[in-house]
């Protein structure tokens, strides 16, 4: 319980940091000078999945990355594989939650509740793979394209984001073992009255024979 807990806590965070490195657009940052020379010059640029941004002291202007047909394949994957982990943060968190022992729905059943903690963790593990691809080809293709100068904030959020998911969805699928509150029928015992003893439950017959007398 505390490892499924701490396990759909890491990815709830990762989560997070998928959603920050989606929607910001400081994944790398380029410039043909040193990092002076280019603030002063107004040359240091930014740039993210939607827009290209120049960084100065009294300015900050962006651009968006509008057309679609025409941008370099590594910005369009990247999208779409963003877009996709944090589609599936949702269902993941829900069905993790719905997974748990406090919870309790109408004719739910421990079986069912480990399947629902799998799929959430492969979910989970889904979202790592997809934000894992996208800020390793961004910066890659970036620097084969403008030449890269340094990583942006964005691109740290995706990467401990996608590490927190993989982290926790590993943790939960982990986790979800035999349930070792459920008696199996090896260690079960039954109790005679005549004799005071707990004897192993497996022989039928003998345990008929002890009802008997």
């Amino acid at each position: 319980m505390c490892r499924q807990v701490a396990g759909g806590a890491a990815s709830c965070v990762g989560w997070v940091g998928v959603i920050v490195a989606t929607a910001t657009n400081d994944w790398v940052r380029t410039c043909d000078y040193t990092v002076a020379t280019c603030v002063r010059m107004d040359e240091l640029g930014s740039r993210g999945l939607w827009a290209e941004c120049v960084i100065s002291p009294a300015l900050y202007h962006c651009v968006a990355l509008n057309q679609i047909l025409s941008l370099p394949a590594y910005i369009q994957t990247s999208r779409a594989l963003m877009i996709l982990a944090c589609l599936l943060g949702l269902p993941s968190l829900l069905l993790v939650l719905l997974s748990m022992r406090c919870v309790r729905l109408q004719n739910d059943s421990m079986e069912v509740k480990r399947r629902r903690a799998r799929v959430g963790g492969v979910l989970y593990l889904i979202m790592a793979v997809c934000g894992i691809i996208s800020t390793v080809w961004f910066p890659i293709g970036a620097h084969q394209a403008e030449g890269l100068m340094s990583f942006g904030f964005s691109l740290y959020a995706g990467w401990v984001g996608s590490a927190l998911c993989l982290l926790g969805g590993s943790v939960i699928l982990c986790c979800q073992g035999l349930d070792p509150g459920t008696p199996s029928r090896d260690n079960s015992f039954y109790y005679s009255r005549q004799r005071g003893t707990a004897t192993p439950l497996d022989p039928p017959a003998n345990h008929a024979k002890s009802a008997r007398v």
